[in-house]
């Protein structure tokens, strides 16, 4: 049954029974004939229709029973909610209609004292997580706890939300996670390795997608567990070889997203996707340097040079950056107004990861007028048919080659010239619960 509830408890109650089947006609029936009946729970897991209802699907049944006044935080046997069993199984409409009514985000199991954050990343459901994390910016949490404390709330061994994505092979999470401020380098008690860090526990998985998005958000190499063990270390023992080869020491740093800039962190969505496509690019470029040197292929084939040649034909002919001449302009910096490709741009806000020591990094200045950025925006620029118009990220120039240094803001910097693939896309599958932990999702 997949992420299906077991059948270890038979539901020999016919409410449970109807409730699972998603017979709404019969529960309503058997409700207004017995309003007492939404009370009663499965003998042993002690489930309520609720769970049952939120574990299955049900999103009709669930919004009849929520609308019934029924406590969205009623607890099971292990003090699950609804809302963990909905979360757990990826019924994102469930998730929904349960935190509109009110679910706690913030209630903790007995297995492992884990929230429904946690078991979103466990089971790498981001719509879920997605939608919990939005709520907790509104919800009585953001304003008791904290958001940033919530992101990174701990289970009962000392794990994250983020360290549980890596060690489940989970990037997609992962990226959403540090999107919102988790922290890349926070160590664990109990889970995993004592002291892990997300890097750690990714070595451990052997997610080349996971390896890569830690590194990109400034995860450092050289962090030891309680051990002394760096992540290369973890992944050579693990025989995780390619992993390995990117977490060597001795091979080149990867860029580092700019997070510390704050028009980094103000970018509108558009403006971001063509940053972050730029970061992936260049850090592909030199992962499939690496990965040559040590005989080994990339996970994901990039994209093929006729793909490249196929999908610039299909494009407008735009305007070229003025610093590279290979890519079309889709940035614009402001209060200058000057424009530049999006690789240009990261290459101007971009750093080699520093040593944890160091202080923020200095704000860029624009490489045409030297005048201090304050803002970028999409570019609108002028397309053959003479009509204004602004860049689609989806409708882009792409280019072979870009520009990429050592982080140097100024124009100097942008002359190291490198090429580019396509990244390849996040894996969906699915993976076997870990042997040392119980995770209850039966009756």
């Amino acid at each position: 049954m997949g992420q299906g509830l077991s059948c270890g408890e038979r539901l020999e109650n016919g409410l449970f029974r109807a409730v699972q089947n998603g017979d709404l006609e019969l529960v309503e029936t058997m409700v207004k004939a017995d309003p007492t009946i939404l009370q009663q729970t499965t003998p042993r897991s002690r489930m309520s229709a609720l769970h049952i209802a939120a574990a299955y699907g049900q999103i009709e049944i669930l919004s009849l029973l929520l609308d019934r006044s029924m406590n969205p935080d009623v607890l099971n046997r292990n003090k699950q909610t609804p809302l963990m069993l909905a979360t757990m199984n990826g019924k994102i409409s469930c998730v929904q209609r349960l935190i509109e009514a009110g679910a706690n985000i913030l209630m903790f199991d007995s297995l492992n004292r884990r929230t429904c954050l946690h078991y979103a990343a466990y089971y790498g459901h981001s719509d879920c997580l997605e939608a919990i994390i939005s709520a907790a910016h509104s919800a009585p949490v953001a304003a008791t706890w904290g958001f940033i404390r919530y992101v990174n709330i701990r289970d009962g061994r000392g794990a994250t939300p983020l360290h549980i994505a890596a060690r489940r092979r989970q990037p997609q999470c992962i990226q959403i996670l540090l999107a919102n401020g988790a922290l890349v380098c926070a160590l664990t008690c109990a889970y995993g390795y004592p002291g892990s860090s997300p890097l750690h526990l990714a070595a451990r998985s052997g997610s080349l997608e996971c390896v890569r998005e830690l590194l990109a958000w400034g995860a450092e190499r050289l962090q030891v567990d309680s051990a002394g063990r760096i992540p290369y270390t973890v992944a050579m023992k693990r025989k995780n070889r390619a992993c390995a080869a990117l977490l060597n020491p001795s091979a080149a740093e990867p860029l580092v997203w700019p997070s510390k800039l704050k028009f980094i962190n103000e970018l509108n969505q558009e403006a971001k996707a063509l940053l972050e496509r730029a970061l992936v690019e260049a850090n592909m470029e030199r992962e499939k340097a690496i990965l040559k040197e040590n005989s080994y292929s990339p996970p994901c084939p990039l994209q093929s040079d006729a793909d490249l040649d196929d999908a610039e034909s299909e494009e407008c002919d735009l305007e070229l950056c003025c610093i590279c001449f290979e890519q079309a302009c889709t940035l614009e910096v402001h209060p200058c107004g000057h424009q530049m490709c999006a690789h240009c741009t990261l290459a101007l806000c971009c750093y080699k990861k520093p040593n944890s020591s160091s202080n923020c990094p200095t704000a860029p200045l624009c490489p045409f007028c030297r005048s201090s950025i304050t803002q970028l925006l999409v570019a609108r620029i002028k397309v053959t048919d003479n009509a204004e118009s602004e860049i689609n990220s989806s409708k882009l120039r792409r280019s072979r080659k870009s520009n990429f240094s050592e982080g140097s803001s100024s124009f100097k910097s942008l002359s190291a010239l490198g090429s580019f693939g396509k990244i390849g896309g996040h894996s969906t599958g699915r993976f076997p619960v870990e042997c040392d932990e119980e995770v209850d999702k039966s009756f």
